[in-house]
C-alpha cells in the first residue's frame, strides 16, 4: 500500500493508503487532480479555485463514496460531471457560486443520500433537477437567493427526510412545490419573507412532523391555516405574529409543542385541535394578565400544557410566570371596561390610578416613544406598520423611517396622489389591496427606491400613466391582478427594470400587441400571469421576450395556440392554455419552444382535435402535459416524450379502437401512472383504456393504407373469422380486408416472419 500510495497520490494532495482517502485542501488547484488513485473512497478538495465541474470531471475515480467541494469557487456544474459516480452517498457543494440548478446537474448520483447547497447563490430550480436522487435523505439549499418554489421542483426525491431551505427570500411557494415528497418529515422554512402561512402547499405534506416557519414576516394566523395530520412540532417564533385564531392550528391535531415566542400577541384563546399539546411557548409576547387569558389558563391546566413566557401587565403580575399565575388571579375590574383599559394603552392615553386597570409597565413606556400615525400600529423592531381595515380614506402618514413592510389594505382611497408615501424609503413591501382604489398619480410611489413587493390587487384601476411607478427602481414583484385594466400598461412598466413577476390576473385586457411589451420594458420578466382575462389575439412580438420562462393564458378566448408570438419567446418552459376554446391543435403549434418546454397545460379547452405532429419537437424535455376534459377521440404519438413526469388524459372520449393501439402500448411501456378512458364505443364508455381488451383483436403492427402489414406468423386460432365487437367503427372494418388482400399472395423469401396464407389453413385465421 505504501508503494502504491507514493505512486499514485498527486504532489499536491496528502493520502492515507489504508483508509483509502485523498485530501487537496487549500492548494489552489483549478481542476481536478487527475492522478487521484482510482480505489479512492473519500475525496476532499476544499477550498480551491474549481470553478467549473466539466463533465466526466471525477470518470477516472469510479468508488468514491464521499466528496467535499466547499469553497471552491465553483459557478457552473455541467451536464454529467457527476455521471460516474454511482457509489457518492454524500457531497458538499457549499459555500460556492452556483446560482441555477439545472436538469441534469446531478445525473449520475444514483446512490448520494446527503447533498449540500448551502451558501451558494441559487436563484432558480429548474424541474428535474432532482430526479436522479431517488436515495436521497437530506437536501440543504439554505444560504441561497430563492424567492420562489415552482410546481415539481423537488420531483423524484423518493426518499428525502429533511429539505431545509432556510435563510432565503421565499415570498411565494406554488401549490405542488412538494408535490411527491412522500417521505419528508423535517422541513425548515425559517429567516424567509413569506407573509403568510402557505396553506394550500403545506397541506399536500402528510408525514412531516417538525416544521420551522421562525423569522417571516406574517402577521396572523386564519382558521386552519395549519392543516398537517402528522405534525408534532411549530416553530412559528420571531415573526409579526398580532393575533392568532384559535381554529389556526385545528388541522394539526397530534401537535405536541408549538412556539409562539418574540411575537405582538397581546393574548392568546384555547387552541382547538391539538389532543395532545404539551408545551406551549409565549416567551418575549407583551402578555396582559388579564380576565382575557383565563380562558387559555385553565384549558391549559385541564390539558396539563405547560405555558412558558411571562406576564408583561398589569403592574402587580408584571414578570410573574404564565406557568405560576392562577386562574384566579385573571381578573379585569369587569367585561365592559377590559377592551377600554386595552384601547387606552394603545392611544397612550393617561395611566388611571386603579392598579387593577393601569396598563402593563413593559408596553406602555415604549409605545409612548413609537411615532405611528393615528387608528394605525407600529412594531419598530419588527419594522412593520400596519393599518389594515382602519376605514381610512387618505393614506396615513408618519410612520416610523425604518418601516419594512406597510400594510394598508382594505382601507377606501380611490385616488393616491403623488408622493403619497414620503419617508418610506425604506419600505420592502407595500400592501394596498382591496382599497378600492381608481385612479394612481403619476409618481405616487416617487421615493420608494427600496420597494420590492407592491400589492394592487383587487382595486378599481382601469389605465396605469406611464410614470407611475417612478420612483422603485428595485420592483420585483407586481401583483395588478382583480382589476379592470383593458390594455396591457406595457409604458407604465418600462420604469421597473427589476421586474421578474407580474401578477395581471382577473382583467379586461383582450388583446397583446407588440408595442411596449415585455422586451424594451420588462428586461427581467420571467413570469407573466394573464389568466382570466378576455384575450383573444395575440400579436407576432407580442411576447418578445428573452427571459419569460412562466406564462399562463388559461381561461381567456383564445381559439388557437399562439404559435407565431411564442416564436420571440425562446427560453418559455411552462405555458397554460386551459380553459379557452381551442378547438384545434395543428402542425408544429409549439415548435418555437420546443428546446425549452418543460411543462404544458391544455385542460377543458374543447379540444376535438390535435394534429399527429403538433408535439412535434418536445421530445425528453416535456415534463408535464396535461389535456384534461376536452373532447379528443385519439392523440398522437406519445412516445418521443421520453421525460413525462406528469401526464393527465382524463374526461377524453377517446375511441378504444385499433388507431389507439399505439397509445395504449406507450400506456404498458411508461413507469408513469397514465389514466385515460374510452368514450366510444357505448358499451366500453367509462372504462380504462389498459382495461378493456378489444386491443387483442388488432394488427400485430399499425400502418397507414398502402404498406404492408406484417401478420404474427401463429394467429390465435378461432372457429370462425369474426368481426372486432367496435364493427360499427368504420376504421376497424377496412382492417380485415386490407389485411387479407396483403397476404393473399405472400413474398418469396421473407426469412424472419412468414405470414400465414387463409388458403393453406384448415380453420380461418381472425386477422381484425
Amino acid at each position: 500500500l505504501s508503494t502504491l500510495e507514493a505512486k499514485k497520490c498527486p504532489k499536491e494532495c496528502s493520502c492515507d493508503g489504508t483508509q483509502l482517502t485523498v485530501a487537496c485542501v487549500d492548494k489552489n488547484l483549478t481542476e481536478i487532480p487527475p492522478s487521484v488513485d482510482e480505489i479512492t473512497l473519500k475525496l476532499d478538495l476544499r477550498n480551491n479555485n474549481l470553478q467549473v465541474l466539466p463533465r466526466g470531471a471525477f470518470t477516472h475515480t469510479p468508488y468514491l463514496t464521499h466528496l467535499n467541494l466547499q469553497r471552491c469557487n465553483i459557478i457552473k456544474v455541467k451536464e454529467g460531471a457527476f455521471r460516474t459516480l454511482g457509489r457518492v452517498v454524500s457531497l458538499n457543494l457549499a459555500h460556492n457560486k452556483i446560482d441555477i440548478l439545472y436538469q441534469e446537474s446531478f445525473d449520475g448520483l444514483s446512490s448520494l443520500k446527503e447533498l449540500h447547497l448551502d451558501h451558494n447563490r441559487i436563484e432558480e430550480i429548474q424541474p428535474g433537477a432532482f430526479t436522479q436522487l431517488g436515495f436521497l435523505n437530506m437536501l440543504t439549499l439554505s444560504h441561497n437567493q430563492l424567492v420562489y418554489i415552482p410546481n415539481m421542483a423537488f420531483q423524484g426525491l423518493h426518499n428525502i427526510n429533511w429539505l431545509r431551505l432556510s435563510h432565503n427570500s421565499l415570498n411565494n411557494l406554488a401549490p405542488e412545490a412538494f408535490a411527491g415528497l412522500f417521505t419528508l418529515n423535517r422541513l425548515s422554512l425559517d429567516h424567509n419573507e413569506l407573509q403568510f402561512f402557505p396553506t394550500q402547499t403545506m397541506t399536500r405534506l402528510r408525514e412531516v412532523t417538525h416544521l420551522d416557519m421562525s423569522h417571516n414576516p406574517m402577521i396572523y394566523l386564519g382558521e386552519e391555516s395549519v392543516s398537517m395530520a402528522k405534525l408534532t412540532h411549530i416553530y412559528l417564533n420571531h415573526m409579526s405574529l398580532q393575533d392568532l385564531s384559535d381554529q389556526a392550528l385545528s388541522g394539526a391535531p397530534l401537535l405536541s409543542h408549538v412556539d409562539l415566542s418574540h411575537n405582538q400577541l397581546r393574548y392568546l384563546e384555547p387552541l382547538s385541535g391539538p389532543k395532545d399539546l404539551t408545551s406551549l411557548n409565549l416567551t418575549g409576547n407583551q402578555i396582559y394578565c388579564n380576565c382575557y387569558m383565563r380562558p387559555l389558563k385553565e384549558w391549559a391546566r385541564a390539558g396539563g400544557v405547560e405555558l412558558l413566557g411571562a406576564c408583561a401587565g398589569p403592574p402587580h403580575l408584571s414578570d410573574e410566570p404564565l406557568q405560576a399565575v392562577a386562574p384566579l388571579d385573571l381578573r379585569c375590574r369587569n367585561r365592559a371596561e377590559a377592551p377600554k383599559e386595552e384601547e387606552e394603552e394603545k392611544e397612550e392615553e393617561k395611566e388611571d390610578e386603579s392598579p387593577t386597570n393601569a396598563p402593563s409597565k413593559p408596553t406602555a413606556k415604549p409605545k409612548q416613544k413609537v411615532k405611528c400615525p393615528v387608528n394605525c400600529e407600529c412594531n419598530i423592531e419588527a419594522q412593520h406598520a400596519t393599518c389594515e381595515d382602519r376605514g381610512h380614506t387618505k393614506v396615513p402618514r408618519g410612520f416610523p423611517a425604518k418601516t419594512e413592510l406597510l400594510d394598508l389594505r382594505s382601507n377606501h382611497f380611490h385616488h393616491l396622489p403623488a408622493s403619497s408615501f414620503p419617508g418610506s424609503s425604506q419600505v420592502v413591501s407595500l400592501h394596498l389591496e382591496f382599497c378600492k382604489i381608481r385612479e394612481i398619480e403619476n409618481g405616487a410611489f416617487q421615493g420608494m427606491k427600496n420597494l420590492f413587493y407592491l400589492y394592487l390587487s383587487d382595486n378599481d384601476l382601469t389605465f396605469l400613466d406611464p410614470r407611475v411607478f417612478a420612483g422603485t427602481p428595485q420592483l420585483t414583484y407586481l401583483h395588478l391582478e382583480g382589476n379592470r385594466l383593458v390594455q396591457f400598461p406595457g409604458s407604465a412598466l418600462s420604469l421597473l427594470p427589476s421586474l421578474f413577476v407580474l401578477h395581471m390576473e382577473r382583467n379586461a385586457i383582450s388583446k397583446l400587441e407588440p408595442t411596449g411589451l415585455l422586451s424594451s420594458t420588462t428586461p427581467r420578466l420571467r413570469e407573466l400571469y394573464l389568466s382570466n382575462n378576455t384575450i383573444t389575439v395575440i400579436a407576432k412580438g407580442a411576447l418578445d421576450s428573452a427571459t419569460l420562462s412562466t406564462l399562463h393564458l388559461d381561461s381567456n378566448q383564445l381559439t388557437e395556440v399562439p404559435t407565431q408570438a411564442l416564436s420571440e419567446a425562446p427560453s418559455l418552459e411552462e405555458l397554460n392554455l386551459s380553459q379557452n376554446s381551442v378547438r384545434r391543435v395543428g402542425p408544429k403549434a409549439f415548435q418555437p419552444v420546443h428546446q425549452s418546454l418543460k411543462r404544458l397545460y391544455m385542460d377543458h379547452t374543447g379540444m376535438e382535435k390535435m394534429s399527429s405532429d403538433a408535439l412535434l419537437g418536445l421530445g425528453s424535455g416535456l415534463r408535464a402535459l396535461t389535456v384534461r376534459g376536452n373532447q379528443l377521440e385519439e392523440l398522437p404519438d406519445l412516445s418521443p416524450l421520453t421525460g413525462l413526469d406528469l401526464i393527465d388524459l382524463r374526461d377524453n372520449p377517446l375511441l378504444c379502437d385499433c388507431p389507439l393501439l399505439p397509445l395504449r402500448r406507450w400506456m404498458e411501456k411508461v413507469s408513469l401512472e397514465v389514466i385515460a378512458t374510452c368514450g366510444r364505443p357505448p358499451e366500453l364508455r367509462g372504462q380504462k383504456v389498459t382495461d378493456v381488451h378489444v386491443f387483442t383483436s388488432c394488427p400485430e403492427i399499425m400502418s397507414p393504407p398502402g404498406e404492408k402489414v406484417a401478420v404474427d406468423p401463429k394467429p390465435p386460432k378461432t372457429k370462425k373469422s369474426k368481426p372486432s365487437k367496435l364493427s360499427n367503427s368504420p376504421g376497424v372494418k377496412a382492417w380485415p380486408e386490407r389485411a387479407k388482400a396483403k397476404v393473399a399472395k405472400p413474398a418469396k423469401k421473407q426469412p424472419q416472419r412468414k405470414p400465414v396464407t387463409p388458403k393453406k389453413t384448415k380453420n380461418k385465421k381472425t386477422l381484425s
